[in-house]
C-alpha cells in the first residue's frame, strides 16, 4: 500500500491505476479528523485503510469533551478497565446514557453537537 501502489488495477496499455485502498492509512486519518462520528464510522467499511485510520485514537479524543477523563471517573466504577480502551471506544461508551449517583442521575454524549446531556431527576441539561 502507499508510494509503490502494489494494490493498483492494471488498464489496457498495462499503466498501473491507483485505487481507494493506495492512500496511506495515515493520510485516510487525517481526513476522517475533520468529519462527524456517523461519517466516520460509513467510511470505515470502505476497505482495510479506512478500518484502521478510523481507529486512530486522535480523531475520538477530538470528539471527545475536554473533561471526558473527569466524567469517566464519576460515571465508570472501573476507571482501570477503562484506561485499557481506546478513545473510540470510550466515545462509544460515552453516547450509551450512563448513571451514576445511585441512579439519580445519567449522563451521555450528544452525538449530533458532541455536547453532555446531564439529566437529573428527570430534568434535562444540556452542558457544551
Amino acid at each position: 500500500m502507499g508510494a509503490n501502489m502494489s494494490g493498483g488495477v492494471t488498464d489496457m496499455e498495462g499503466v498501473v491505476k491507483p485505487r481507494l485502498g493506495d492512500i496511506p492509512e495515515s493520510c485516510v486519518a487525517l481526513v476522517l479528523m475533520y468529519m462527524d462520528p456517523p461519517e466516520i464510522c460509513k467510511l470505515a467499511r470502505l476497505n482495510r485503510a479506512f478500518r484502521g485510520a478510523s481507529s486512530a485514537d486522535f480523531i475520538w479524543e477530538s470528539k471527545l469533551p475536554l473533561n471526558y477523563r473527569f466524567i469517566i471517573e464519576k460515571v465508570f466504577q472501573e476507571t482501570k478497565m477503562v484506561d485499557n480502551l481506546g478513545k473510540r471506544e470510550i466515545y462509544a461508551r460515552l453516547c450509551k446514557p450512563n448513571s451514576f449517583d445511585g441512579g439519580t442521575k445519567e449522563i451521555s454524549l450528544d452525538k449530533s453537537t458532541g455536547g453532555i446531556c446531564l439529566f437529573i431527576s428527570s430534568k434535562a441539561l444540556t452542558i457544551s
